[in-house]
């Protein structure tokens, strides 16, 4: 099911942790709903950098995300983030940089580290946006400088 021109509810919704263990990670009626919200603003970011945006993480059942060791609060679990990256655009830092500086309606923009440089940002969507945009690494969470 395409949920905008370039995403759809099978690349929200995947998860390798649902495959791997063998988790239900199907979302319910209204959280389909709040993902094409969030597919409407991944296109944004994908009309601003000119290039494929990868989801490496969308929906998260309740198991899925306790798998993961998501937070408890994550907005995975209602539909409202995806964790993205866009290679042909080039490393997640300039990709986040790039989403701040358009000043896009996001709700949650966080660079997140896992070591070696690798990483991503974690974006979220909601009705009332906050613009609150982060940075998470080894060092703890602090607000994007």
């Amino acid at each position: 099911m395409k949920l905008t021109d370039h995403f759809s509810l099978a690349e929200l919704t995947h998860s390798q942790t649902a495959d791997r263990l063998g988790l239900d990670n199907t979302p319910p009626p209204e959280v389909i709903t709040r993902l094409t919200a969030t597919a409407h603003g991944l296109e944004m970011i994908r009309a601003l950098v000119q290039c494929p945006i990868h989801v490496s993480s969308g929906y998260r059942s309740p198991a899925v995300n306790t798998a993961v060791r998501g937070a408890k609060s994550s907005q995975h679990l209602t539909g409202h983030a995806a964790d993205i990256t866009a290679p042909w655009f080039g490393p997640p830092k300039r990709l986040m940089a790039a989403i701040i500086k358009a000043d896009l309606p996001f709700d949650q923009c966080i660079l997140e580290f896992a070591g070696q440089g690798g990483g991503w940002v974690h974006i979220s969507f909601t009705d009332h946006p906050r613009g609150q945009a982060l940075v998470i690494d080894h060092d703890g969470t602090r607000a994007w400088a």
